[in-house]
């Protein structure tokens, strides 16, 4: 088992202008080291090593909730739809990341922490041809807390898809469903 490149990145929680294309051409072709450490350069240099070894690669994003995971994941898509040309560039990551209301409602969950906290895990895989352009995506998720459904501790919620049923509950094609508001349904929700 081989470690590779480890970078530590900290999300700013606003907009910075070091993701743009420019910043993407800076660092294509560039060699692990040669700039400054950046998502840019780790995503540059898994490409490089698919390209050359022929083989698979992996990239972990890994974090504390609000630390910025999917930003990142975004970036380092958006990064390889750009440096291969694909002709699936129309915002490749803007289609893998098309599921996120959904995954976000049935996988997000309010904590002391933060009001909109995953509680799951995804992986995601992107799928290159011989060329090496981007020809497809898959997405899987991983719940990793399955007893908050039935349980929460004080000051958390259950996941927001309950209290979105809830709040939909009058709604005709809802009627069948018998849902009644999430203060009624004590069992479920805190």
């Amino acid at each position: 088992l081989a470690v590779g490149i480890i970078l530590v990145a900290i999300n700013p929680y606003k907009q910075l202008p070091i993701y743009g294309d420019a910043i993407i051409h800076a660092y294509s072709g560039q060699n692990m080291g040669d700039m400054d450490p950046h998502i840019f350069a780790v995503a540059e240099e898994a490409y490089k090593q698919m390209a050359r070894n022929n083989k698979n690669q992996s990239i972990i994003v890994s974090g504390e909730s609000g630390a910025g995971k999917t930003v990142s994941a975004r970036y380092t898509m958006r990064y390889f739809a750009t440096v291969s040309k694909s002709s699936s560039k129309a915002h490749v990551e803007d289609k893998v990341l098309a599921s996120n209301p959904i995954t976000e409602a049935v996988g997000n969950a309010k904590t002391t922490r933060n009001d909109n906290s995953s509680r799951f895990g995804k992986y995601t895989e992107i799928s290159f041809d011989r060329s090496y352009q981007i020809i497809g995506a898959n997405m899987r998720t991983y719940l990793l807390e399955k007893s908050r459904v039935v349980f929460q501790s004080e000051n958390e919620r259950n996941y927001h898809i309950f209290y979105q049923l809830c709040a939909s509950a009058m709604q005709p094609e809802y009627a069948h469903l018998k849902l009644g508001r999430s203060q009624e349904n004590n069992l479920l929700f805190t």
